[in-house]
């Protein structure tokens, strides 16, 4: 479904990314990690459209997507939750949610409707459920926890129907507890939605227990890919990131 192949970004003298070539078959879950610097956020903001490439391409559904505006690539089928969380704050959760499903179905100048179409709320209201959100959905999205704000935000990409979803570490800033929480629901998400899902995250516990894929980029090149059983026993991966001491979870998700 998705093919880069030789990507290639420059910031003056420094390459950010340097030739990559992944590829990310339909309806996977695959993880990106890499220490501090290794241009995981560069890889997804080139995919998302947010940087052009110096070279390389982007294959999406088979075609090159390198170049197109964000919106477009987005309309595409490319979506993406920031690690940052970007709400609407003075709506409620579920308005926030209705008024991107309305966007989507009819284009910006319907949000100026006083009632929203019953398929916009239809719709809304099954994200908010798949999400674990039904019970805050009359609070302001400002009052909602971080780890709230962080599904209210993956909740505002589902609404864009994606084809493949980008999460920009999804469990930072959360405590043990939300962290697990959230990663249960981007699993049960994933199995739900039938989503191609791209996650960068440095937690390896939670990398090792969700991701089918592990593709590790050290200084903007391809370090090391494989199943989490055979990264795990990379000696490159283990002296450039995981460390010798490094405890794994088991790699499944009940």
């Amino acid at each position: 479904m998705l093919h880069v192949e030789n990507l290639s970004k420059s910031f003056g003298g420094v390459k950010a990314m340097n030739g990559v070539s992944l590829r990310f078959p339909e309806r996977s879950l695959t993880a990106i990690i890499g220490p501090n610097g290794a241009g995981k956020t560069t890889f997804f903001n080139l995919i998302s459209g947010h940087l052009r490439a110096d070279s390389g391409h982007v294959h999406f559904r088979g075609e090159d997507i390198v170049g197109l505006p964000r919106l477009e690539i987005v309309r595409r089928g490319i979506c993406r939750a920031f690690q940052v969380a970007s709400i609407f704050p003075d709506l409620t959760l579920e308005e926030s949610v209705i008024a991107a499903v309305t966007s989507h179905q009819n284009g910006s100048w319907s949000l100026f409707r006083r009632f929203p179409a019953p398929s916009a709320k239809a719709r809304a209201h099954e994200i908010i459920e798949l999400l674990g959100l039904t019970p805050r959905a009359k609070t302001l999205s400002r009052n909602l926890s971080h780890g709230e704000q962080k599904l209210l935000d993956i909740a505002l990409a589902l609404a864009l129907e994606p084809k493949v979803l980008l999460l920009d570490e999804p469990t930072a800033g959360m405590g043990s507890e939300e962290r697990w929480k959230m990663i249960d629901k981007v699993y049960q998400l994933w199995k739900a939605e039938d989503l191609t899902i791209i996650f960068i995250e440095h937690d390896m516990d939670i990398v090792f227990k969700i991701a089918e894929t592990i593709y590790v980029l050290k200084y903007g090149q391809v370090l090391a890919q494989g199943t989490p059983d055979e990264i795990r026993r990379n000696q490159d991966v283990i002296d450039a990131y995981l460390g010798t001491d490094h405890t794994l979870a088991e790699p499944s998700v009940q």
